[in-house]
């Protein structure tokens, strides 16, 4: 009986935490939208992603997130639950474009000639500083730390995965888990697919 009553606290507890993520998820959905515009209009190719970095570094400091910078342009923020040692989760985006000029007539259309963001790391890495909001928000109520990972050169080798690696990324504070997302067009908006 007691391990029911344990069972059904957990479940009432992950019901809760759920509909406050999508609460805020909803408050929050038309500033991320804009943010998700700002760095499609400025899109910068692998290892140039300057004004994008110190976007999201604005971005990370007006949250009152600590970050650092490694490989050049990449930047690691850090938040901490309750007992931040328990579990460290890492969240990962990266954040560079390509070298192909935009024929798409939309109002937050690339401004930088020649460079798209058309593999969908604008998206990334709006929905990784959406996701850092909404945790930030609700860290009293959850355990361990959360790595969020803004990656620098994913279309170009080497990756800048490697460099943050090889500058340390996980000398301090090794995650039990990277979760990484990409965007995949043709699934139906609201499913999510995982490999």
């Amino acid at each position: 009986r007691r391990q029911t009553n344990t069972r059904i606290d957990e479940i009432k507890l992950y019901c809760s935490m759920l509909q406050k993520i999508k609460s805020l998820a909803k408050e929050y959905k038309e500033e991320f939208i804009a943010v998700r515009h700002h760095i499609h209009a400025h899109p910068e190719l692998s290892y140039q992603e300057f004004e994008t970095s110190k976007f999201i570094q604005t971005k990370l400091a007006e949250m009152g997130i600590p970050y650092q910078v490694m490989a050049t342009t990449g930047v690691v923020g850090l938040i901490t639950g309750k007992d931040p040692s328990s579990r460290i989760i890492a969240l990962r985006a990266d954040m560079d474009a390509l070298p192909i000029e935009e024929q798409n007539d939309v109002p937050y259309k690339s401004t930088n000639k020649g460079v798209m963001h058309a593999c969908g790391h604008d998206v990334h890495t709006s929905c990784l500083l959406g996701a850092a909001r909404i945790l930030n928000d609700l860290k009293s109520e959850w355990e361990g730390t959360v790595k969020l990972i803004f990656q620098p050169g994913e279309e170009k080798l080497p990756g800048g995965a490697s460099i943050m690696i090889d500058e340390g990324l996980f000398s301090v504070g090794s995650p039990d888990w990277i979760i990484a997302q990409h965007v995949h067009p043709p699934l139906q908006a609201g499913h999510v697919g995982f490999r």
